[in-house]
């Protein structure tokens, strides 16, 4: 008796130590587009062009999937099985996520952990959406709604005026970064120039127009004296998919070639700052960037330097600015003489947002984390055709829900040494 109960801690001990390497084995992403711009399609649609093209790159069959979430942020509840069903009805367990703009992360977030706990070998991340024309806009009345406290806060600090309501929290960000370090409205005209040009070279794009940046800066105001039109995303429909899986499993489909690996991943909620510090960049989740992003770089060893790839969260270009300086991509302060150094574009230090961003690809909400993860890994994999990073070797991933919710990733070959591109 007396053995066996010393063997047990042990085992246990062992178990906790070690840590299940989880991988993106397949991806799939439909093209982006105007909501309702095709009237005999909807979301299961979205999502089944999404999963089959993630089920073929992973050269795998949707029975050999073993559970799946799937985000969603307009819909009604089980919407994410309905969506499966146009695939396979395997009778797995399915889990509907809805966690604002930061949905399609979420998912992937939660099915990683799956496959890390060793409870699946494989699991199906899904994102889709079917928005409304228009900026968003609260459902419910009757009830509290999750934004009111940051919108109250923000209106102790500034005048609340009559425009959309994201654009003003994103907006007066952006006017407190202009405040206190002297950015000028055309370090945000410049972001967005820069991800409209990018756009050029990505078919899933809801947008492919390049602008001036005199266009971009004389296009209808949205945020006076901060943000234009051409500065703001679009809403849109569309599917984002990714398959994760064990490096058992890889092994054993012989996937190292394509395997990228999830090096880390972070979710944090809003810190007591958000509040606290009156901060107007802070209320728009700078603070809950920050501390996800410091777990992710001191838990993997990396730093942000070691970085060449990045797609953030440009709902407005001046989230992407303020978002620069969280992510540890520039100090503080120090967005805009980051722009007009380049350092953010081909050519400089990092290239943020190479697929166009969330400005010009578009935002159906419940997809674009997964759409974000889709990129980095034909990145990663030198798959990108025309907008390919040169010596793309570690991407990083940041989605942002206001409410809130922030996804941080790092991502890299899982097998650099097996790696081929497939073509």
């Amino acid at each position: 008796m007396q053995k066996v109960r010393s063997v047990i801690p042990q085992r246990t001990n062992s178990r906790k130590m070690t840590k299940t390497r989880v991988y993106v084995i397949g991806v799939g992403m439909t093209k982006f587009e105007k909501p309702g711009r095709r009237a005999d399609v909807c979301y299961p649609d979205f999502a089944k062009e999404a999963i089959t093209k993630a089920l073929q790159d992973a050269g795998i069959k949707f029975e050999e999937v073993q559970q799946a979430v799937a985000g969603y942020v307009y819909g009604d509840s089980t919407c994410g099985q309905r969506a499966l069903y146009e695939v396979g009805m395997t009778g797995i367990p399915v889990y509907n996520v809805n966690n604002n703009c930061s949905t399609g992360s979420s998912a992937l977030y939660l099915a990683k952990q799956i496959v890390e706990g060793g409870n699946s070998d494989c699991v199906l991340a899904l994102g889709f959406e079917k928005m409304e024309r228009g900026s968003l806009s609260s459902k419910y009345f009757d009830r509290a709604n999750p934004m009111e406290r940051h919108i109250t806060e923000m209106g102790e600090l500034t005048e609340i005026g009559a425009g959309p309501m994201a654009a003003q929290i994103f907006g007066n960000a952006g006017k407190e970064h202009m405040k206190k370090y002297g950015t000028k409205p055309e370090h945000f005209g410049k972001i967005a120039w820069k991800n409209h040009k990018h756009s050029v070279n990505n078919p899933y794009s809801q947008f492919r127009d390049e602008y001036t940046l005199e266009q971009i800066m004389k296009s209808p105001q949205v945020v006076e004296g901060v943000l234009t039109k051409l500065q703001c995303c679009p809403t849109s429909d569309g599917s984002g998919a990714a398959i994760l899986a064990s490096e058992a499993f890889v092994r054993r489909h012989g996937l190292e070639k394509q395997a990228v690996e999830i090096v880390g991943m972070e979710m944090a909620s809003d810190p007591a700052s958000t509040f606290a510090d009156k901060s107007l960049m802070k209320i728009a989740g700078t603070d809950m960037t920050r501390l996800a992003t410091q777990r992710l770089f001191a838990k993997s060893g990396y730093k942000p330097q070691d970085v060449q790839v990045v797609e953030l969260h440009d709902c407005f270009s001046a989230n992407e600015l303020v978002t620069y300086e969280a992510l540890g991509l520039c100090g503080e302060g120090k967005a805009g003489e980051f722009i007009d150094a380049g350092d953010n574009t081909y050519g400089g230090k990092f290239v943020v947002n190479p697929s166009g961003g969330l400005i010009s690809k578009g935002h159906p909400l419940g997809a674009t984390g997964l759409a974000q993860c889709a990129e980095l890994c034909w990145q990663l994999r030198g798959l990108a055709e025309k907008r390919q990073v040169p010596n793309a070797q570690l991407a990083l991933q940041h989605n942002l829900g206001l409410g809130g919710a922030v996804v941080v990733a790092l991502y890299r070959l899982g097998f650099p040494g097996a790696n081929k591109a497939k073509l």
